[in-house]
């Protein structure tokens, strides 16, 4: 019967086809790369509470391989940074409030000790946040894992001087009515300095207000709330 044998000659004809689009569709599956699933961000959320908004600088040679305020070497390529206050090892993302751009280092330093500054990022922080050329950027710091930043030992600077006499005479004037007031060296790129520091109080609050009648009463311009580290 012709009709019959048509049909089966169209059956096979029909598998063939498919059977081409199989290979075919596996071929291409297999010229395709593989689907990735989306890696999620990263960056670590930020404890509520602590945050801090104000002017970052950034810091590279000739600090490079010198010893931070931790102890450890600075390599400024890593992500770490300098801060007055904040506990060592304290994590802090750092956010430029320009571009957007965030970063996460880990406080091993002090400083900065320069007025209006918040945060001394090292040159590879800072890289990453693209302010390198800048110099200066306009940041918020949240806190992301650390001790209680407003909580421990307190001071506030009130000078530091290339010459040791300067800093005794200081010392002497200030420990008549304000104690204790000590000297402390440190050792910068550009040869030994004498930072003169006043007071030993409980909270950054009682630092701030023993700043602000230094300044009142003994006219400093500039006064440095910095964490004591034993």
């Amino acid at each position: 019967m012709p009709g019959a044998g048509h049909g089966r000659r169209n059956s096979r004809w029909e598998q063939a086809a498919v059977l081409l689009v199989a290979l075919s569709f596996v071929a291409g599956c297999a010229r395709r790369p593989a689907y990735r699933v989306p890696v999620p961000s990263t960056v670590p959320p930020s404890q509520p509470g602590w945050s801090q908004e104000g002017i970052a600088s950034w810091y590279g040679v000739p600090f490079y391989g010198r010893r931070a305020a931790d102890g450890e070497i600075y390599d400024m390529y890593k992500m770490v940074a300098a801060h007055r206050t904040l506990p060592f090892n304290s994590l802090v993302r750092v956010t430029d409030l320009q571009n957007g751009r965030q970063v996460t280092v880990r406080i091993i330093d002090r400083g900065p000790f320069v007025k209006n500054r918040i945060i001394d990022l090292s040159f590879g922080a800072a890289r990453a946040l693209g302010m390198i050329g800048p110099g200066v950027a306009p940041v918020r710091l949240q806190l992301v894992s650390g001790q209680n930043p407003e909580q421990g030992e307190f001071t506030v600077q009130v000078g530091a001087f290339a010459v040791h006499a300067n800093a005794l005479r200081l010392q002497k004037r200030l420990g008549e009515r304000y104690g204790p007031v000590f000297i402390q060296n440190y050792d910068s790129p550009h040869g030994l300095l004498y930072r003169v520091r006043v007071g030993e109080v409980p909270s950054v609050a009682a630092a701030r207000r023993l700043a602000a009648k230094l300044r009142g009463r003994q006219g400093f311009r500039v006064t440095y709330v910095v964490r004591l580290d034993r």
